[in-house]
């Protein structure tokens, strides 16, 4: 409707790449990849008259997202499939479709904002102005060249203010409620996808505290990920968290919530928006999962990868998640964090700041 009203020529399209059905044997959910998607898709399309697609990418979705999904579960980290599909299928194939069809421009529904740079660096990402549904964290993966044919027309909208125009227009999809699963895992039961792939993996093994004390059995390290605190199946004084994961010895490692506290992350490899990564660390900050307030960071560039150090220690730093870095509302890159690391990592640096150093009002509060 947006683009419409602001006299673009519009094609509607629907990545088709999960068929939950086959996959399971079951009826397909309503979610985001769903029959009954595509089916709000072209209604949505019929109602504004504009031409509909339905691209086949189940072959590309289940190689370049799910398996390396499972690849980086049974290596006991915890994945982001959601950046995965932004970088290789929509901002890759999906570009690559826009030029089959003869389409300058991509528009996609995320909740971020392209800008002009500034002293003609070129387009820049930010996060949307509702900062409640922003998702500039998942979008890290984009280069220049696709940031320049980018449209992100919702990035200025508050999601109250999507819905009420959709109203307005009468869009069948108006109130249709959000989905907050991963797509292809239905009801959030990672196990059952992952046992089908990897059977022999599902053996019993040891929950362990953090000096190797043998506390209880697991059914299989893959239903755990740090920080997790339910379903760990054992009896202590107070409360216990996932600390880590140890595939190589099927153990799961437990701790109080203290010990999921870190001051730092190794990062690798890291995607800089620009193509290099900025000359100067201050004022930078760090978003280690969605949803998570941005902490002021220091980094320190080695090699393809990046160390970086918070300015306080962070709970929950995760394996496999992203490290998303941002300079005020701007992102400039990110990766995969391959390992949280505590202060002694940084030469015993437990006061990495001062007061000069730390960034003043570049953040919404509401971060």
């Amino acid at each position: 409707v947006l683009l419409l009203e602001q006299g673009y020529e519009v094609v509607g399209a629907t990545m088709k790449i999960w068929d939950e059905a086959r996959e399971r044997g079951t009826a397909p959910p309503g979610g985001c990849c769903s029959l009954a998607a595509v089916e709000d898709a072209l209604a949505v399309c019929d109602r504004l008259g504009i031409p509909y697609h339905l691209l086949e990418y189940q072959g590309l979705f289940r190689a370049e997202v799910v398996e390396p999904f499972c690849r980086e579960y049974r290596l006991g980290r915890t994945p982001n499939p959601c950046v995965e599909c932004n970088t290789r299928l929509k901002f890759h194939h999906l570009v690559g479709e826009a030029d089959r069809l003869g389409c300058a421009w991509l528009a996609t529904g995320h909740y971020a904002r392209v800008e002009a740079g500034h002293g003609g660096e070129g387009p820049v990402l930010r996060r949307g102005m509702d900062r409640r549904k922003d998702q500039s964290y998942f979008l890290y993966g984009a280069t220049r060249p696709v940031l320049e044919r980018l449209l992100l027309p919702l990035g200025d909208r508050t999601k109250a203010e999507v819905r009420d125009l959709a109203r307005r227009m009468g869009l069948p999809v108006a109130s249709k409620p959000e989905s907050q699963e991963i797509c292809f895992v239905p009801d959030r039961d990672y196990a059952a996808l992952l046992r089908r792939r990897f059977p022999d993996a599902f053996t019993a093994g040891e929950v362990v505290d953090l000096q190797g004390r043998v506390l209880g059995t697991h059914p299989g390290y893959m239903h755990f990920t740090v920080g997790q605190r339910r379903g760990l199946g054992v009896a202590a004084g107070r409360p216990l968290y996932v600390v880590a994961v140890d595939p190589g010895a099927n153990r799961v490692v437990v701790g109080p919530r203290e010990a999921l506290r870190s001051r730092g992350a190794r990062v690798e490899p890291v995607h800089w928006i620009s193509g290099r990564p900025p000359l100067d660390d201050r004022g930078l900050f760090a978003q280690i999962r969605y949803r998570h307030a941005p902490v002021p960071v220091r980094i320190r560039m080695r090699g393809r990868g990046l160390t970086a150090l918070f300015a306080e220690a962070q709970e929950g730093v995760a394996p496999g998640q992203s490290l998303v870095i941002y300079r005020g509302d701007t992102v400039l890159g990110g990766g995969p964090i391959r390992e949280a690391l505590p202060a002694e990592d940084f030469g015993g640096t437990t006061t990495a700041y001062g007061s000069q150093d730390r960034p003043n009002g570049t953040i919404n509060d509401e971060d």
